[in-house]
C-alpha cells in the first residue's frame, strides 16, 4: 500500500469539517497500545475495540481514539504517529454516517439493485457506499458486504461521487438477524418473568416507549454533571431492557442522540454505553 501524501493536513481538513480522525500505519490497521495501554491494562476490550477509563490521551485505541480536536492531532504521541502513518482513517459513527463497504465487483451488483444510491466512494477492490445515520457495526452481513457505523473506522478515499442519502431501512435489515440472536443470548440469565412464560413484558409499545422516552428527558433536563447523567441513565435502561432483545438500534440512537444535544460527543456516549455494559455484565 502506498502512503498517503501529508496524511496529517487532509486529517485536520476533515476534523474541520466535523469528521473524527485517526492515523493508519501500514497494513490499514490503527497503532498498537501505548505502554501504560499494553495488553488493556487500562481497562480496555481485547483488539482495541472500547477504551479503558483511563482516557489516554494518545492514538492507540483504534476507532475510540478519533477525535475533531486539532490540539490533540498536533500534539505528541499523535505528531509521532502521523510521521509514520500511511492513510487517514475516520469514525464514521461519530460523523453521523454509516459505510456500506462493498468488497468486490459481485458485492457491489447486489448493492446497486438492492440498496438506494447515493455517495460512492471507490476503494481498491470495491466501493464504500456511505448513508446519513449511525447503526452498530457489523462484518459479513452478507458475501463481500460490511457496515462500519459506530464503533468501527473506515479509511479516508476522497468525497467520491454523488450526494448521501439518509441510512435506508435495507441496510439496517442486514443486520437484524446477527444482532436480534446476540442481544437474547444472555437471556437465560434472567429469572423466569411471572405470567408471561418466554414472552418479554418490555416488548408491548407503551411500556418500552415509556422507558426511552422517561431516558431521554432525563438526558435533556440535566443542568450539571451530565457526563454523570448520561451513564446512569443508560446504566439504568440497559438494566431493565438489555437483556431480554428489546433494545433496538433506533432506541440507541434516540439516546445518543438526545446526549450529544446537551454536548457530548459520539465517543463519550459509546464509552458511556459500553461502560454501563460492562458494569451489568452484558
Amino acid at each position: 500500500m502506498s502512503r498517503t501524501l501529508n496524511p496529517l493536513p487532509a486529517a485536520l481538513s476533515l476534523a474541520a469539517a466535523g469528521v473524527p480522525v485517526l492515523p493508519l500505519r501500514r497494513g490499514k490497521v490503527p497503532f498498537g497500545n501505548c505502554p501504560t495501554c499494553t495488553g488493556n491494562a487500562c481497562g480496555g476490550r481485547p483488539n482495541m475495540k472500547t477504551p479503558g477509563p483511563c482516557r489516554c490521551p494518545g492514538v492507540c485505541h483504534a476507532w475510540a481514539a478519533a477525535t475533531t480536536d486539532p490540539a490533540v492531532l498536533t500534539s505528541p504521541p499523535w505528531t509521532s504517529a502521523w510521521h509514520r502513518a500511511v492513510a487517514v482513517a475516520y469514525h464514521p459513527g461519530g460523523a453521523g454516517l454509516t459505510v456500506v463497504d462493498l468488497d468486490d465487483a459481485d458485492a457491489i451488483a447486489w448493492a446497486r439493485t438492492a440498496l438506494p444510491a447515493t455517495r460512492t466512494v471507490s476503494t481498491t477492490r470495491g466501493e464504500h457506499w456511505i448513508y446519513r445515520g449511525t447503526m452498530t457495526s457489523h462484518n459479513a452481513v452478507r458475501p463481500g458486504v460490511d457496515i462500519k457505523s459506530r464503533m468501527s473506522y473506515a479509511r479516508w478515499l476522497g468525497f467520491g461521487t454523488g450526494s448521501a442519502t439518509a441510512l435506508p431501512d435495507a441496510v439496517r435489515a442486514l443486520a437484524v438477524k446477527e444482532p436480534s440472536m446476540a442481544r437474547r443470548a444472555p437471556q437465560s440469565l434472567t429469572a423466569p418473568r411471572r405470567g408471561h412464560g418466554s414472552e418479554c413484558p418490555h416488548r408491548k409499545p407503551a411500556y418500552l416507549e415509556r422507558g426511552i422516552a422517561m431516558a431521554e428527558q432525563r438526558i435533556t433536563e440535566a443542568s450539571s454533571a451530565v457526563h454523570a447523567t448520561v451513564y446512569r441513565t443508560f446504566l439504568a435502561v440497559l438494566s431493565t431492557h438489555g437483556r431480554c432483545g428489546c433494545l433496538t438500534d433506533a432506541h440507541v440512537n434516540r439516546l445518543f442522540t438526545a446526549a450529544q444535544a446537551k454536548g457530548e460527543t459520539a465517543r463519550h456516549c459509546t464509552d458511556a454505553w459500553n461502560n454501563a455494559r460492562t458494569t451489568l455484565g452484558l
